[in-house]
């Protein structure tokens, strides 16, 4: 009898060993797939506008690589600098869950020093849609290193319309005809650089063959980005129309458009069939809002056409004035009963219903520095980028590199004080929901984006923002995106879950603006130090800064 109790015992042992095996198997066998990228950004010489020019290559290509990823795919990419100057990659759009440490901006990431190389490696968790990756020091941005990144559904999601029979993706963007070193320079020296002189689509301005093809009778993705830094832009093709089934990660409601307004940093997705005779048709990106109208055009061709190009007064007008486009913003709609990166449909969330716990007024002005220089400030802050970056003088305690909360939830008066250069950090309560007004007093175009975040875009209007306006926000179907256009002498409002813990930016997409402060670092902290809040910091994060030499603190379990 013992010896068969020893060896039920025993036995016993065995089953639960091969349990927790099978288990670890199944664990292991059901890790997300990866993605490998090796990357070399470097200088090359391209001709944009037909005059030869210094641009940012990314493995020699301008535009960068497309990333093709799926929903929950890990992402590695080995980036090697071959600039001379520092370097840093972001993900416009790629919310980095409990992962601010792959951000890529200058207040998470020291940089990646000329000749070194960084492997970021980061998790598109939970998201589907179109993005890009930009390069965030200085006014790089303005000379390449951009491309497209793309996060597809999985197969067993379903998508509210059928598969297209391609998916193509067009990066649109204004364009300078100078160095961004010369860029930089210029607004250092408190000068501007004035307005952009061309537009491009997929790097060049004008296409004389095809960019595209499509066979008639078919239907066909497009995805669209503003990759520019400084003016909106209208997309449209020649002879077609332009059903919108997708913006910033969100399926929209499917409506049909002649063209698109895409305002700095914004994508999209719209479907477009091949409805016409087989032939060359236009796709035209033109400016917004500038006092000349800046055009780029491209070529998409028909499988069996003769190649003839198409007329020039075929070219597709542009519509005229903000109002235009304010409306069209008021036509965007969630789509309440799509899945998107889960099978719960996107309306299943209902924003509109959780009470408000934060009310944070942001307003953006023109200052002069006290060194009489051009500034930009958000609530009398112009933002400094540190020697430390933020989230790891956060990290590490390091002292004296920023101070919390400088600027309050309500703009000051008009030139009530002079404007403050310092790193500009808010901090926000993690889980609580807050809404954010976003002030345009001034009588150009701001565009702004939020880093780690979706927010929904319940409204925005003519005028000064007053509790009186809540009447008039969308709380149903507002779309879920990470970009905001604000008008000249409007406001626009927003309102999200603060649920990500890290250090995320809140910028100007007006690059030079960007560039001289309007921006800031909203610190959402992990008060339990809990791996469910936050990864640790990564064992290959590169330290600079006061942060050099420092213990590392105690890693989060």
């Amino acid at each position: 009898m013992i010896k068969k109790k020893g060896r039920r015992r025993m036995w016993n042992s065995v089953v639960v060993l091969l349990i927790a095996a099978a288990a670890l198997f199944l664990a292991v066998g059901a890790e997300d797939p990866y993605l490998f990228f090796t990357w070399k950004v470097s200088y090359g010489t391209a001709a944009p506008l037909g005059v030869p020019q210094r641009v940012i290559l990314v493995d020699g290509q301008f535009p960068g690589p497309n990333i093709n990823s799926t929903t929950n795919n890990n992402i590695v990419i080995n980036v090697f600098n071959e600039l001379d100057e520092p370097f840093l990659f972001s993900w416009n759009g790629i919310q980095q869950r409990k992962n601010s440490w792959q951000d890529g901006v200058a207040g998470t990431n020291c940089p990646i020093a000329p000749g070194k190389n960084f492997t970021y490696h980061f998790q598109v968790k939970d998201q589907i849609g179109s993005f890009y990756y930009f390069p965030s020091l200085g006014m790089q941005k303005a000379v390449g290193g951009f491309g497209g990144l793309r996060v597809n559904s999985r197969l067993l999601i379903p998508v509210p319309f059928d598969p297209p029979a391609d998916d193509f993706t067009f990066l649109i963007n204004d364009w300078y005809a100078k160095d961004h070193k010369s860029l930089a320079n210029a607004l250092d020296g408190g000068r501007g650089i004035g307005v952009p002189v061309g537009v491009l689509i997929n790097g060049k301005n004008r296409g004389d063959s095809p960019l595209f093809t499509m066979e008639a009778g078919k239907v066909y993705r497009y995805r669209v980005c503003n990759t520019g830094t400084k003016a909106s832009l209208n997309f449209r093709i020649q002879g077609h129309v332009l059903k919108l089934v997708e913006m910033e990660g969100s399926h929209t409601v499917q409506n049909d458009y002649a063209s698109l307004d895409l305002h700095l940093g914004q994508c999209l997705s719209v479907l477009v069939e091949a409805d016409q005779a087989p032939a060359d048709y236009y796709v035209v990106a033109s400016s917004r809002f500038l006092k000349k109208e800046l055009t780029a055009t491209a070529i998409v061709r028909y499988a069996g056409s003769n190649g003839a190009p198409p007329a020039p007064e075929a070219l597709p007008k542009a519509p005229v004035g903000w109002a235009w486009s304010l409306n069209q913003w008021r036509s965007f709609r969630w789509n309440l009963t799509a899945s998107a990166a889960r099978p719960n449909p996107q309306g299943s969330y209902h924003y509109g219903s959780i009470d408000i716990a934060r009310t944070i007024r942001l307003s953006s002005s023109r200052a002069a520095a006290a060194t009489s220089k051009k500034r930009f400030a958000l609530n009398g802050v112009s933002h400094v980028d540190s020697a430390t970056p933020l989230k790891l003088a956060e990290y590490f305690s390091v002292d004296g590199v920023f101070k919390y909360n400088l600027i309050g939830d309500v703009p000051p008066p008009p030139a009530s004080s002079p404007t403050t250069l310092a790193p500009n950090v808010i901090k926000i309560e993690h889980r609580s929901f807050v809404e954010i007004i976003l002030e345009n007093p001034e009588k150009s175009m701001q565009a702004y984006h939020l880093d780690g975040y979706a927010f929904f875009l319940v409204g925005m209007g003519p005028g000064k923002w007053s509790e009186a306006s809540r009447k008039h926000y969308n709380l149903m179907d507002a779309v879920s995106k990470h970009s905001v256009q604000v008008f000249p002498g409007s406001w626009s409002a927003i309102m999200a879950s603060f649920d990500n813990v890290g250090m995320w930016n809140l910028r100007s997409e007006v690059w030079e603006r960007r560039y001289l402060g309007q921006q800031l670092y909203i610190s959402i902290g992990n008060l339990e130090e809990s791996l469910r809040d936050e990864y640790n910091v990564p064992e290959n994060a590169i330290i600079c800064g006061g942060a050099v030499g420092r213990l590392l603190p105690a890693l989060y379990t």
